[in-house]
């Protein structure tokens, strides 16, 4: 029995009119509050019924569906500029691997295509999702950068010693006012930082000047067999006009979903580096279907994404280092078998990867005029075949057919 029950039976008074007829203040509130519960307690009961009841996807499921969507299970007759869209932008910490992305995935792709895009100013090197280098359309560029602004004011967080007395909307002001007067390397913003700031750590300013600004690196960075330093200017100054405001993360999801999915709110988050998007896949749940994985996890996916068989075909690829198909997802299982986590990197260096049926099956070296190939297994004669001619066509592409090189199998050289 509740309180107020107990109370009605001891003191059965009646109510007066105005009593009767015009609740409280503080008991509409109590009702409201009781509501808005009562709803979402009803709303997360409904998800994990449909989380129960969903289809299972295998490994192999979820592997066939991401590749579809990575344009990896057959090269895409797209174009460079719609392909960085598709994918929502390439990991970039180094120049060379987005070319070497987009040469896995397209069909008649060359080098000069994205470089070129480059240099036109439709497509810029910047730092996003997980406080890392991406190479986005302009147009992604303008809108992706304010969603994950959040992350990087965050970031900042860890350098708060280091910024001890900074004010850190004049240091953007002032960052601002010399990026856009010419493009300036980290040093020259630290030099120019600690003339305002000379107690202040050096790296720290710098790095509050990154998070702050969405900063872009200017041509001949980038380029394909050009070379340049890192220069940086605000992506307003360089593409020529002003940043939109940030997409609603629902957008985002739905194209997340495009080019990653089935995946989880856990998948999105370690993708785009930010927290709290369960209320976006909540929104959408009515215009998504999902599925679970083999662990009970809720994957939610497009109606209409191509999802194909299990034992679809998958040709061997080889990606780049920091490639996106690896890094995209909390639980990458759908890529990179439990016995090999952890084998594609050494410290902070990472390795080229190599994909067979689907998933990662070794890491590759080009130098030295060779390509060589250290399998993590033994690959069968028709595998070795395959792999031996998905490097020739990728040599093909990425020298235009100019060096000789060998193809070998043997220990890729740790740097």
């Amino acid at each position: 029995m509740t309180k107020s029950t107990a109370q009605k039976a001891t003191a059965p008074t009646a109510p007066t009119a105005s009593q009767a007829t015009a609740p409280t203040a503080s008991t509409a509130s109590q009702a409201t509050a009781r509501t808005a519960s009562q709803v979402k307690a009803s709303k997360a009961a409904r998800a994990t019924h449909a989380a129960a009841t969903a289809p299972v996807l295998t490994p192999r499921a979820l592997n066939r569906a991401t590749l579809d969507r990575q344009l990896l299970l057959r090269r895409a007759p797209l174009s460079a500029k719609d392909a960085v869209e598709h994918l929502l932008g390439l990991q970039a910490q180094n120049v060379k691997p987005p070319y070497y992305a987009l040469a896995a995935r397209l069909d008649g792709f060359t080098p000069e295509a994205l470089s070129r895009l480059m240099a036109d100013r439709e497509v810029v090197r910047i730092v996003t999702m997980r406080s890392t280098i991406h190479t986005h359309t302009a147009d992604d560029c303008l809108t992706l950068r304010p969603l994950v602004q959040a992350a990087r004011d965050r970031e900042l967080n860890y350098f708060r010693k280091g910024l001890a007395g900074v004010d850190l909307d004049r240091l953007t002001a002032i960052s601002r006012e010399l990026v856009e007067a010419e493009p300036r390397t980290m040093k020259q913003l630290r030099e120019a930082l600690l003339v305002e700031w000379p107690d202040a750590d050096p790296q720290s300013l710098a790095v509050a000047a990154r998070c702050r600004l969405p900063l872009v690196q200017v041509t001949p960075r980038g380029l394909w067999g050009r070379s340049g330093q890192v220069a940086l200017t605000t992506a307003e100054h360089w593409l020529g006009r002003p940043a939109g405001p940030a997409p609603a993360p629902d957008s985002t999801v739905l194209r997340y979903l495009a080019a990653f999915g089935p995946a989880s709110v856990k998948d999105m988050q370690t993708w785009a580096g930010l927290t709290r998007l369960r209320d976006a896949f909540e929104r959408l749940r009515p215009q998504l279907v999902t599925f679970r994985d083999e662990h009970g996890v809720e994957l939610f996916d497009l109606p209409d994404a191509p999802r194909p068989a299990a034992d679809t075909p998958a040709p061997p690829r080889f990606l780049p280092e920091f490639d996106n198909l690896l890094l995209s997802h909390a639980d990458r299982s759908r890529v990179v078998p439990a016995g090999l986590k952890g084998r594609t990197w050494a410290g902070n260096q990472a390795y080229r990867t190599l994909l067979v049926d689907g998933f990662l099956a070794g890491v590759w070296r080009l130098d030295e005029g060779a390509l060589t190939i250290e399998p993590f297994g033994t690959l069968t004669r028709d595998q070795r075949q395959e792999v031996v001619q998905e490097g020739e066509r990728m040599l093909a592409v990425m020298a235009g057919g100019t060096d000789s090189y060998d193809i070998r199998f043997g220990t890729v050289v740790r740097a």
